[in-house]
């Protein structure tokens, strides 16, 4: 039976707490006020996780630490008269009024509404009121309040809202477009005056009503296009560039206009998708054999990519190295398209120099038991010495290596934090002799780094927030940055990842709301105009992923694109395979109208169609994230190479899977 006491004590402290909310009569409330009966019945189980969740009516109940902020930030104190706009499920106005005197929150759903009201009625809150009404408009009966709290967001903030403050009173509001607000705090400082005070990025539900983004069924004149004006998906189809099949040779031609830069990402919209991987490797093979490309990195294991590199660079397998990826989710490296790709680059490689050879590369930061080894397997063989130290200072990660997410658990208690002094010791002992060395040394002290990275990676992971995510493409874009190096100024990289990791998060809701960088983004600041980020999509058909985390995968159907997703406006175009050069001169009308957030797809290894909005959709702006994409209309499953997913010795990467 679920504890929800022990998962609210744990939201309030890590959620709430930890990112800065201290206010004693706030926590004290969150602690009070049962989240799982503000969700729906199948949803319960997710009541204290760290997100906003669908309550129906196309509305959500927003993450418990925005409400916290917006709580926090309009100063919600005890004998106060506080209006809530957007009361859902009616949990804000629940946690509200164990502080507050009076509550009044609005519903525009008359369904939610009644619902709240029962629910209120229910749990025995008694001085919270819920109102079916237009919330755009307040409640001036009731007016003045000494805090209004805005649950919607509008491209202004509301003139009677503001009116309806008590002198002193504050005002917390979203404002912007439709998918991307700040978060504004309205002082009023007296009869005809106020002060604003923008609290960062958020993403609500559009403001509906008198004074709002738009009325019932109108939009507002500033969304008005001229009748006979083309629409998005017509532009969409006078700019794309048609492609032929996959297998044929002008395929990967297209791609040319890109092999002048430094570094080229190839994106992809699910980890199990047959077009994705076989387009990428079309590309990559002419990159590398016509272009001079030398570096193939991907988003996988290092550890497990040695084993493929040592292949197509003609080098016999190290003794006793156990078989790469052989992890969940095995299908991603384990199918006949990387088998056929490392074939391609272990022929391209014959007869060329050790230095000219292509060489293939995990960014990633994940096999840290695999990674550990390695570091002692190369210093066992070339300092016994060295390698009796490392084992020391690595004895401290031994107990986790197999699960090394118990580590992160471990890691919050007192004592665990030399750890992370050990490991970083360690890899840059070992980056400063590979200065001075050549051959294998190099890989040692990427192995290094990486455990270094995992460790503080498993460690943050549990506080929450979008420290682990960044974490995990900081290292990343290092390593892509150290293998640049080593391999030279005029060297040349391909990158293969998720379109989550290429697309700028600048872009997308992960940047511009959570706080997220990505590789895409770290290396374009970096490089500039010497990168290409290529992003890929589908409409619809079928794809290789789990159900549930460590779990086999299966061939699952993929839902037809929402009507309010970038993917529906492109399978609109009625092109069925094409690329979209972004950065076209021509195309710069385009890319203007790409600037309107829209809603994106995004399948990892785990694909859920029954909750797919709120599981796989989050709103991006096209133009902004990549420099091209890449649109296979119908799309099937990518075939692994093994029946069954092995669990022997997995490392812990939920809840990402990308």
């Amino acid at each position: 039976m679920t504890d929800f006491t022990a998962l609210r004590d744990r939201m309030v402290e890590r959620q709430i707490g930890r990112r800065g909310i201290d206010a004693a009569e706030v926590l004290r409330a969150f602690r009070e006020v049962p989240r799982e009966e503000f969700v729906p019945e199948s949803l319960r189980e997710f009541a204290y996780e760290d997100g906003p969740l669908p309550i129906g009516a196309g509305q959500t109940i927003s993450q418990p630490y925005i409400v916290a902020l917006m709580i926090d930030a309009a100063g919600v104190k005890s004998g106060d008269r506080v209006l809530e706009v957007g009361a859902g499920s009616g949990y804000a106005a629940a946690v509200i009024g164990r502080i507050a005197d009076k509550v009044f929150a609005i519903e525009r759903h008359e369904a939610l509404a009644r619902s709240a009201a029962e629910r209120i009625d229910r749990l025995g809150y008694k001085n919270v009121s819920i109102i079916c009404a237009d919330g755009t408009q307040g409640l001036p009966n009731e007016a003045p309040f000494d805090a209004i709290l805005v649950a919607a967001g509008g491209d202004k903030v509301p003139e009677p809202l503001k009116r309806q403050l008590a002198v002193g009173g504050r005002l917390v509001v979203p404002v912007g477009s439709e998918s991307v607000q700040s978060l504004l705090c309205v002082t009023r400082t007296g009869p005809e005056s106020w002060r604003e005070q923008d609290l960062g990025g958020v993403r609500f539900v559009p403001l509906i009503g008198a004074h709002g983004r738009w009325e019932e069924g109108t939009r507002a004149a500033t969304n008005h296009r001229p009748a006979r004006e083309l629409s998005l998906s017509e532009c969409i189809a006078e700019s794309a560039e048609p492609l032929p099949a996959i297998d044929d040779p002008a395929f990967a031609a297209a791609f040319d206009r890109f092999a002048d830069r430094r570094v080229v990402m190839l994106g992809e919209a699910s980890h199990g998708t047959y077009e994705f991987y076989a387009a990428r490797a079309a590309i990559t093979k002419r990159l590398v054999e016509e272009h001079g490309f030398t570096i193939v990195a991907a988003e996988a294991d290092w550890p497990d990519a040695a084993v493929l590199d040592r292949h197509i660079r003609h080098q016999h397998p190290r003794a006793g190295a156990p078989r790469p990826f052989r992890r969940f989710p095995t299908w991603m490296w384990r199918n006949s398209v990387i088998a056929g790709l490392m074939h391609d680059l272990h022929a391209a490689n014959r007869g060329r120099p050790s230095g000219e050879m292509a060489g293939f590369y995990g960014l990633d930061i994940y096999n840290m038991a695999g990674s550990i080894a390695a570091v002692l397997a190369y210093l066992d063989e070339h300092d016994p010495e060295a390698a009796a130290i490392a084992r020391e200072r690595y004895g401290c990660l031994t107990p986790w290596q197999a699960e090394p997410s118990t580590y992160g658990r471990a890691a919050l208690n007192k004592g665990y934090a030399e750890c992370e002094r050990q490991v970083v010791d360690e890899c840059r002992d070992l980056l400063e002799r590979a200065l001075h060395e050549d051959g294998e040394m190099f890989g040692a002290a990427m192995n290094a780094r990486l455990v270094a990275s995992a460790e503080r990676y498993y460690r943050v992971m549990y506080y929450g927030g979008a420290e682990s995510w960044n974490l995990r493409d900081s290292h990343m874009a290092d390593t892509l940055m150290h293998l640049l190096e080593h391999r030279g100024r005029e060297s040349k990289a391909v990158v293969w990842a998720h379109n989550s990791h290429i697309g700028d998060a600048r872009a997308t809701e992960m940047g511009r709301v959570r706080g997220e960088h990505n590789i895409g983004q770290l290396v374009r600041e970096r490089l500039g105009e010497e990168v290409a980020l290529i992003g890929f999509g589908t409409h619809t058909g079928t794809v290789t992923a789990a159900a549930d985390w460590d779990s086999d995968h299966e061939t699952k159907h993929v839902l037809p694109s929402r009507g309010d997703s970038y993917e529906r406006v492109l399978h609109d175009s009625g092109v069925p395979r094409f690329l979209l050069d972004l950065r076209r001169e021509k195309h710069q009308a385009l890319t203007k109208r790409l600037s309107e957030p829209l809603l994106e797809r995004f399948i990892g290894v785990i694909y859920r169609p029954e909750t797919e909005r709120w599981s796989h959709y989050s709103h991006a702006i096209l133009s902004e994230q990549f420099d091209a994409l890449v649109w296979f209309d119908e799309t099937r499953a990518l075939p692994p190479l093994v029946a069954h997913e092995s669990h022997e010795g997995d490392a812990e990467t939920y809840p990402f899977g990308l």
